[in-house]
């Protein structure tokens, strides 16, 4: 009885263990740079400005001028179901994106999740910016 009892926990726990590790966004190295002044980056001149750098990361990724005047860099691959590579898109109001494939939503202020199905953050890349150039990177 206590061999069938302990072989049941181990199937359990084996099984509850599974589910989480395909939703990690895989790491690949990111180091974007551009001027600042650059045309395509001109959304980020104002706070809450926000666009979309595609060939880097995993899906791409997303540029956001925060309120306080500091910048956040995000990948586009969701973090709901990561495998799919599915891209976020941004939404009208710049302050959220969008994932087409799940209806998951993000918030850009920190990458959380607003609407489910997603639990987790957008992937965050590190952002500086130095003589008028920006620096992404992880």
């Amino acid at each position: 009885m206590i061999r069938k009892i302990g072989l049941l926990v181990i199937i359990t726990l084996s099984c509850l263990s599974c589910g989480k590790s395909g939703d990690v966004i895989p790491n690949v190295s990111v180091n974007f740079q551009a001027d600042i002044n650059d045309p395509r980056l001109t959304a980020l001149h104002s706070p809450g400005g926000a666009v979309i750098v595609d060939g880097y990361g995993i899906a791409g990724l997303i540029l956001y001028r925060e309120p306080d005047m500091t910048y956040a860099a995000y990948d586009r691959c969701s973090s709901y179901m990561p495998a799919k590579r599915c891209a976020v898109i941004l939404d009208n109001n710049s302050l959220t994106v969008t994932d087409p494939c799940s209806g998951s939503k993000f918030s850009l202020a920190d990458g959380g999740p607003v609407k489910a199905p997603a639990t987790q953050s957008l992937k965050a890349y590190s952002v500086s910016v130095s003589n008028f150039e920006i620096f992404v990177s992880n």
